[in-house]
C-alpha cells in the first residue's frame, strides 16, 4: 500500500474463525482506527466489520514512526486480541496458535487485500 491512495481493503481472520462476532473485539478494531486517525495517519472513508473478517475504505497519509500505518493496525489490533483473550477467553487461544517462529499466535490472516 501507498501513501495517499485510497484502499478497499479486506482482512479475514486466521482461518475464517468468528472472533470479530463479540463487541470487544470489534471495539478493539475501531479504537485501533480512530486512535490513527486521530493521530492523523489515517482517513477512514467507511468500515465494516463482520463476524470473521473487516472490509475498510481508508487511506494511509504517512507513517506511524518506520512502519505503514496499515501494519501498525493489523500489529496492535492482534496484539489486543491477544491480550484481550488471555485475560477473557483463553479457551479460544489454542485456534489462534501458529507454528510460527517469529509469534506464537496469529489472528489475521496473511493475505490482506487492498485494491
Amino acid at each position: 500500500m501507498e501513501l495517499n491512495q485510497i484502499y478497499f481493503y479486506t482482512a479475514t481472520i486466521l482461518n475464517w474463525k468468528r472472533l470479530l462476532k463479540k463487541d470487544e473485539y470489534k471495539n478493539i478494531v475501531i479504537n485501533s482506527l480512530q486512535y490513527l486517525s486521530a493521530k492523523h495517519k489515517i482517513a477512514v472513508y467507511g468500515f465494516v466489520i463482520m463476524p470473521n473478517h473487516i472490509h475498510l475504505i481508508w487511506e494511509m497519509l504517512e507513517k506511524n514512526g518506520k512502519e505503514m500505518p496499515h501494519a501498525s493496525f493489523m500489529k496492535y489490533t492482534a496484539h489486543q486480541f491477544l491480550e484481550h483473550s488471555r485475560t477473557y477467553y483463553p479457551q479460544i487461544l489454542p485456534y489462534f496458535q501458529t507454528s510460527d517462529q517469529a509469534r506464537n499466535h496469529r489472528f489475521w490472516q496473511r493475505n490482506s487485500l487492498p485494491v
